[in-house]
């Protein structure tokens, strides 16, 4: 018998659906939800179909549906598309015949019952202090998966919802940390998944960032550059201030990772921009030299010569930011506050 006939032992589908083999256990033994059959000894083998089951469980449970309800949803769907499917064996009553199932409704029509529903979507609901967002815990996890519909709804409603800088904050980085320590410790085991969550949080971050601009009767206000250093290929964050800039409908434009100095430069003179973001990750791409030589640019005839803020961000500056007469706001919020202050200081 092949490897994909005999089935998956439970750890690892453990890992390929990012929960613990206790929770997969304490699905079958308290939801029915288990393998369709096991091996000489109890061991147990998880089929395609079983997985199955247990990643629409992991979807609906990343909304905040409680396992009973989830376990009934999953069940009543499988039955409904498999002749001969296994039976209910969820404690309590099974769902009214002929009622949708969540499993089988698209993510935003999935339908919520019970205290869970008065309480409102999971997206919107604010975690205790201290406490992980349980949408950034359904995203790590739906990463892992490499579930790209989960992973593009859980981000598309978590910016709806919270706005972006609370997305950004409590969702996304978050999650983008957790996968990155995966790699860190565990080589290229898990390089695909942050490819992944990256690609989707860049897609969404995009798509607010791109949303209809000023207002045609508001007064112009002069746009906001951003780039990141010559050698620094990271640019999630420039993205993620271009968002907010998008959500406050101020004007952007983003040259992206690994701008060349000369072409910074250029740039700069020929936007004449309010306000320049450069954006260092590491401190072997904090070049401080250029910085300076953006700080000192002027622009525009004689007389009356424009001079942009500039905002030495990221880590790779250090604590202190950067270089003398350079702003370093340490999180996203004050960056965009502060950028708005500048470009909207003339506006009139």
């Amino acid at each position: 018998m092949g490897a994909d006939e005999a089935g998956m032992p439970t750890g690892s589908v453990a890992r390929l659906l990012g929960v613990s083999p206790t929770t997969i256990r304490s699905w079958e033994r308290r939801y029915g939800i288990g393998p369709s059959r096991r091996d000489p000894g109890h061991h147990r083998r998880w089929s395609p179909e079983d997985i199955a089951l247990l990643e629409a469980m992991c979807r609906l449970a990343a909304r905040g549906v409680r396992p009973a309800e989830a376990a009934r949803a999953v069940l009543a769907s499988h039955r409904a598309t498999t002749p001969g499917a296994r039976p209910e064996t969820v404690p309590g009553a099974a769902p009214a015949a002929g009622a949708p199932s969540a499993v089988g409704l698209p993510p935003e029509q999935a339908p919520r019952s019970g205290p869970e529903a008065a309480r409102g979507p999971a997206v919107g609901r604010a975690p205790r202090r201290g406490a992980v967002r349980p949408e950034c815990r359904g995203l790590a996890r739906a990463a892992v998966r490499l579930d790209s519909p989960e992973v593009a709804r859980i981000l598309r409603e978590a910016v709806d919802s919270l706005g972006v800088v609370d997305a950004w904050t409590e969702v996304m980085m978050p999650a983008l940390r957790a996968t990155g320590r995966k790699w860190a410790s565990s080589g290229e085991q898990y390089v695909e998944v942050e490819h992944l969550l990256s690609w989707h949080v860049s897609t969404v971050l995009r798509a607010v960032a791109v949303r209809p601009a000023r207002p045609w009767n508001a007064p112009p206000v002069p746009p906001v550059l951003l780039a990141a250093m010559p050698d620094e290929q990271h640019s999630l964050a420039l993205e993620a201030t271009a968002a907010g800039l998008g959500e406050r409908a101020l004007p952007f434009r983003m040259l992206g990772a690994a701008v060349p100095p000369r072409a910074l430069l250029d740039a700069v003179h020929r936007i004449g921009p309010g306000a320049v973001m450069l954006w260092s990750q590491l401190p072997l791409t904090a070049d401080h030299e250029l910085v300076r030589r953006v700080t000192d640019s002027t622009w525009g005839a004689r007389g009356s010569h424009g001079r942009a803020l500039v905002l030495a961000t990221g880590p790779g500056w250090g604590r202190s930011g950067g270089p003398g007469g350079t702003a370093g706001p340490q999180s996203l919020a004050s960056a965009l506050d502060l950028l708005e202050r500048t470009v909207t200081a003339g506006a009139g």
